[in-house]
């Protein structure tokens, strides 16, 4: 990290949120109404592992933990029809859940981890007993259908669990976010020609990208004024709303 006098240099919080939001809006705008801009959703492969992170610092930093899940709650309650709307074209699709859930759940295994952790059990009893709570997320993610399904669960536990700037978490965030990404959510494959050589390049594995981004992260907070906090919220539901309505417009007066 740089430090100028005061000012740290790198990335703020409202920057990350700036990042992800435009990656997730650029995936959602082609999974709507520009299918074959298949740039995008390749783009939009970096909108997750973000907001992972932040949620994770989010975890860390917030002051009431009870009010942060609180409003994630509430929004993944009002989200849950603009989303059904976007992936299964109805009010209601039990296949498919947001990913607010999915960062709920990893809130309530980081919550139990941290009473593991201070417990006065041994330390193969805890061990033992985190490795449970982790497996359970990943399991509760899964059969629950929450975007990303358990490994969007594991992907916040990674941030949660190497969150340091230490060589070590660099190399273990990649390590596990090419296991998730690559090994287990990848399957699409796409080609790409550099020199007169063709490349073969797993599309979710683009998320590894988005590594760079994070860890340009300066702690910092940046902008945070109470009407932008609540922005970002609501941005996740609205812009899926606005999106099927605009698909809606198109399928019945412009194809």
């Amino acid at each position: 990290m740089i430090n100028w006098g005061k000012k740290k240099i790198g990335i703020t919080s409202f920057g990350l949120h700036v990042f992800a939001m435009a990656f997730m809006l650029l995936d959602h705008l082609w999974a709507t109404i520009m299918t074959s801009q298949h740039w995008m959703t390749n783009v939009g492969r970096l909108a997750f592992p973000i907001f992972a992170f932040m949620i994770a610092e989010g975890y860390f930093h917030t002051r009431n933990i009870k009010k942060y899940m609180g409003r994630l709650l509430v929004f993944a309650l009002i989200s849950e029809i603009p989303f059904n709307l976007m992936t299964g074209g109805g009010l209601l699709y039990p296949y498919h859940q947001n990913a607010l859930w999915t960062f709920l759940i990893a809130i309530i295994c980081m919550i139990g981890i941290d009473r593991i952790k201070i417990s006065n059990r041994n330390i193969v009893v805890k061990t033992i007993l985190i490795i449970l709570i982790v497996f359970l997320g990943w399991i509760i993610g899964t059969i629950t259908f929450v975007d990303y399904y358990g490994f969007g669960v594991l992907t916040v536990l990674t941030f949660y669990a190497f969150r340091q700037k230490r060589w070590w978490d660099y190399l273990a965030q990649v390590f596990i976010l090419y296991l998730i990404n690559v090994e287990f959510l990848g399957g699409y494959y796409f080609e790409v020609n550099i020199l007169g050589v063709t490349l073969e390049v797993v599309q979710q594995g683009l998320a590894l990208l988005s590594l760079p981004i994070i860890w340009l992260y300066n702690g910092e907070l940046g902008y945070h004024k109470k009407w932008w906090q609540y922005f970002c919220y609501s941005f996740y539901p609205l812009h899926m709303m606005v999106l099927y309505l605009i698909f809606i417009f198109m399928l019945h007066f412009v194809l």
